[in-house]
């Protein structure tokens, strides 16, 4: 079994590897984490939370073996008032891969601004985690960063956003790059752990996600909807592939770059539905996040259909609902434009930020287009994160930390106005 773990694993890297059409110097090797307690089949394993509703957070997690799907929990540690049960999955890939024990348990209601401690498994369990909900008032603090994988680089992004004291953390797609190499992901949710355990993680899926390979596997993110599940009935979308939530002030729309986006799909519909929904008195700012981008200078990843033709198809609907920033990953460098609409500034259009430098094996895109586009603000090609202070109701600041030499360097800022307090950008 050995052997032909490693021989679908060589494969499945070569083919990966024939598609890059560029290079990405500046790698780093990639991490394996094994298990933190191995001999305990029970013990909970790749422990991350996501939030559901407005007061309500999924605790996610795996174990090897047979348990009850339950949660204690409670505002003092130790000292467990609550509990919740949930549901227990499993999933195969192709003929050698099976995973653990996925358990989904949804605790609440939960209080603003409150740190809760939990356990998986229910009270016997070895382990206390614990978490803080966002607050119920201005600021909310976001951090970004996309296209993460299981790299060195990754483990230092997410020990700078670890030092930053934030609320949610959104993710742009790309996780853990396992290119249908499973235990890959099994890394990347026990690199993660620490970060995702205490703060909801928030996701949308990217190209590295449909893991679907003619015969062999028929069906994409086989992987990813099992193992994040996200919010999407809550917001009345049928699919784990693109949704919405709340978090203060702020109405986030996660778009799925690699599933329907045409006129008359369900995709489209529900995001009409969605930005007709949209209480700006309640939620003042709108921000949108895709996988690839539509707007981008570098050489990387010019003309694919899914930034091209789900621009075409969606980017009048989001102008029209006066959305203010737009994240986006995939490219594997960071970028800043100014506020844009049909390939123009327009002082109405959003601001699109692309933030795929998490870290990911595959290394930086270091070709930019020369000349620069005038609506680019800002651009390099570094490994980092993004810090987003949405202030109040008018004003955020957005701030981009760059991994260097190890140290989380900021190189790229900026105050921006909610097309909200806009007077002449009404809907």
């Amino acid at each position: 079994m050995v052997k032909v773990l490693g021989s679908v694993a060589i494969l499945l890297i070569v083919l990966a590897r024939t598609v890059l059409s560029y290079d990405r110097p500046g790698t780093r090797k990639n991490l394996v984490i094994h298990p933190s307690n191995e001999d305990d089949p029970t013990s909970p394993d790749q422990v991350h939370i996501s939030l559901v509703g407005p007061d309500k957070m999924r605790i996610s997690w795996i174990t090897q073996g047979s348990i009850m799907p339950s949660v204690v929990y409670g505002t003092v540690s130790g000292k467990y008032e609550s509990s919740a049960n949930g549901t227990s999955s499993t999933y195969h890939y192709l003929l050698i891969y099976r995973s653990g024990q996925i358990h989904d348990v949804v605790i609440g209601p939960l209080k603003p601004n409150t740190v809760y401690y939990y356990k998986c498994g229910g009270p016997n369990s070895t382990q206390e985690f614990s978490f803080r909900t966002p607050p119920s008032k201005f600021p909310i603090k976001f951090a970004v960063s996309g296209d993460l994988g299981t790299s060195e680089w990754t483990k230092s992004t997410l020990e700078h956003v670890s030092k930053w004291d934030h609320d949610v953390f959104i993710l742009p797609g790309d996780l853990s790059y396992a290119n249908s190499y499973q235990p890959l992901w099994d890394t990347f949710g026990r690199l993660v752990q620490p970060l995702a355990s205490q703060r909801p993680w928030m996701v949308t899926h990217g190209n590295h996600e449909l893991e679907k390979i003619p015969i062999l596997h028929h069906h994409p993110f086989t992987a990813y909807n099992q193992r994040w599940r996200m919010p999407f009935e809550e917001s009345g979308s049928t699919s784990n592939l693109y949704y919405s939530f709340n978090v203060y002030g702020v109405h986030i729309i996660m778009l799925g770059s690699y599933t329907d986006f045409e006129p008359g799909s369900e995709q489209y519909q529900w995001l009409e539905n969605n930005l007709k929904k949209i209480d700006r008195k309640t939620t003042p700012w709108v921000v949108a996040v895709v996988h690839a981008p539509w707007y981008n200078s570098n050489e990387a990843h010019q003309g694919e259909k899914e930034s091209v033709k789900m621009k075409e198809s969606m980017e009048t609907l989001l102008y029209k609902a006066r959305v203010d920033l737009v994240f986006a990953g995939h490219v594997h460098a960071y970028e800043r434009f100014s506020r844009v609409y049909q390939d123009k500034f327009d002082k109405c259009g959003p601001v699109y930020i692309n933030i795929g430098d998490g870290g990911n094996l595959e290394g930086l895109a270091r070709k930019y287009k020369d000349p620069n586009l005038e609506i680019s603000m800002f651009r390099e090609a570094n490994f980092g994160h993004g810090q987003l202070v949405v202030e109040n109701a008018t004003h955020a600041h957005w701030e981009w930390q760059r991994n260097d030499d190890e140290v989380s360097v900021q190189k790229d800022s900026v105050w921006l106005t909610s097309l909200l307090a806009d007077s002449s950008c009404k809907i």
